[in-house]
């Protein structure tokens, strides 16, 4: 425990899971020649100093570069994040995380625990090891954040903004703001340990029952495969007729469902259409997501391809996977 005044308080639980946030170089001037979760959650927590009264409480969940998140760890987030969630003394859950994946673990938190109580990420586009880290700021944000009445369901803070898990994306490969919520904008932003809403925040959603217990009853390895395929020009459909043939073969990792990366409002150039139709004709199950970084699809009746709607074609991956493996289940 970080602050073990007024222990009768609701407390934050910060789970670590790696990430440049706890990256260390070998140079204080290296901001990009690091290795990513080498410091623990503990030493991260160290002179924050979080809100007067606040217990805080830390666990190491994983420790990695977000770019390799997998099944396993999000399998054991998940299990963390309910059973804390479920304590009378936690108000709040932080979770530091790898800038790469943190919009899809965002997404599958939300999607899979719908949490009244708030559950924020945070991470760091520098190193623990910067001259100027930005981590420290982000989680005193965040922990702030997770103790702030009213707020509830899985956000992200970074860089002062606090973003909605189904909005934000990673717009940056270098800023320190490298996060955004396209149109809908963020909800607000963490100025001085308080929060400075912009629009109301979104009502609570009841749990999602079936989800969470299908992710915890099934093995990693066993998860539905969902692969991504871009549209673009001059688009072929042959790696959606290998994948069709692979399944048919009934290969140990045939694919089970396709999202389309689309162009525009969900458009597919003509290849990739035809083959995507003969892909859910035998069974796999195919999703169109636009490429555009701002904006939704806006559907059609009759369309022979469902649509993600807003979901970025990586949260629409999420999406279907949950979808199947829900499915799989009953």
């Amino acid at each position: 425990m970080v602050n073990k005044s007024n222990p009768g308080a609701l407390g934050v639980l910060v789970l670590g899971t790696g990430g440049t946030i706890a990256g260390r170089a070998a140079s204080a001037a290296d901001n990009v020649g690091y290795t990513a979760g080498e410091v623990g959650v503990d030493v991260l927590l160290q002179g924050l100093d979080p809100p007067p009264g606040l217990p805080v409480w830390a666990e190491q969940v994983a420790q990695l570069d977000s770019k390799d998140m997998d099944f396993e760890v999000w399998q054991a987030l998940a299990a963390r994040c309910a059973e804390a969630l479920a304590r009378d003394d936690v108000g709040g859950l932080v979770i530091t995380h790898g800038t790469d994946t943190l919009e899809e673990t965002a997404f599958f938190l939300q999607s899979v625990l719908s949490p009244v109580k708030p559950v924020v990420l945070t991470c760091a586009m520098r190193p623990a090891s910067a001259l100027v880290p930005d981590g420290p700021q982000n989680l005193r944000d965040a922990i702030s954040l997770a103790a702030w009445p009213g707020a509830t369901g899985v956000t992200v803070v970074c860089a002062g903004a606090v973003h909605r898990s189904l909005d934000v994306q990673k717009v940056h490969t270098y800023r320190l703001d490298a996060f955004d919520s396209g149109d809908a904008g963020p909800l607000g932003y963490m100025e001085e340990g308080a929060l400075r809403a912009l629009r109301a925040w979104p009502e609570p959603q009841g749990a999602s029952a079936a989800r969470l217990d299908a992710v915890i009853a099934t093995e990693p390895f066993a998860w539905p495969r969902v692969e991504i395929l871009t549209s673009h020009a001059g688009a072929q459909g042959l790696l959606i007729d290998a994948l069709v043939q692979a399944r048919r073969s009934g290969g140990a990792h045939a694919v089970d469902g396709l999202v389309l990366a689309a162009t525009g409002n969900g458009t597919l150039h003509h290849t990739i259409e035809t083959a995507a139709l003969r892909a859910q004709a035998a069974g796999i199950a195919v999703l169109r997501a636009t490429r555009c970084a701002q904006g939704r699809i806006v559907g059609t009746s009759g369309a022979a391809i469902r649509d993600a709607g807003a979901l970025t074609p990586v949260k629409a991956r999420v999406a279907l996977i949950l979808e199947l493996l829900v499915a799989r289940a009953h």
